[in-house]
């Protein structure tokens, strides 16, 4: 009733306030909801449902997920997962702090390992935990997101370079 009475200005205003208190906390704290259980999870997403509801000015009963893909926002669940992935790919192109980058090591690079088949595919060393606490880690869940991608999506963030080289070298 009240989203009839609004202009444009004010449902841009909406959209600002959205994003400066819902989508701003989604972000920050993603990495630390890795691992969380389906109901937190299922809140969580109910929560950005309806801000998407109240940005677009969709019904209750519409359904939501054309809503989200026009506003280009991700699921809560694919929205972690996205954000650990780009700062392991951050921390392995030296764009993200070293205490974050120390964390990620590279199979190729640790002797004795260079010669394995996973050496050649860019996956990244994930510890052993023994609790669910552990696995919920960065040192673990980075390189555990970023080892869980699909091998052609890897290997097209280095075809640039690869492509680029003359053939026989």
């Amino acid at each position: 009733m009240v989203r009839s009475c609004l202009t444009l200005e004010a449902l841009t205003l909406t959209l600002t306030l959205v994003h400066a208190f819902v989508s701003s906390r989604l972000d920050y704290c993603n990495s630390l909801l890795y691992g969380i259980g389906d109901g937190l999870l299922t809140k969580l997403q109910t929560v950005r449902n309806v801000a998407a509801r109240v940005v677009t000015g969709t019904r209750k009963f519409d359904h939501i997920t054309p809503v989200l893909r026009q506003l280009h926002w991700l699921p809560v669940h694919q929205q972690i997962t996205f954000k650990l992935a780009m700062i392991t790919f951050k921390c392995l192109h030296g764009l993200a702090p070293s205490y974050l980058a120390d964390v990620c090591t590279s199979v190729s690079s640790v002797v004795g390992r260079w010669q394995l088949h996973s050496a050649n595919s860019e996956t990244l060393i994930a510890p052993h935990t023994r609790t669910t606490i552990g696995q919920r880690n960065f040192a673990v869940a980075g390189p555990a997101t970023w080892n869980s991608l699909q091998t052609s999506s890897l290997s097209s963030s280095s075809s640039t370079t690869v492509g680029s080289m003359p053939v026989g070298v």
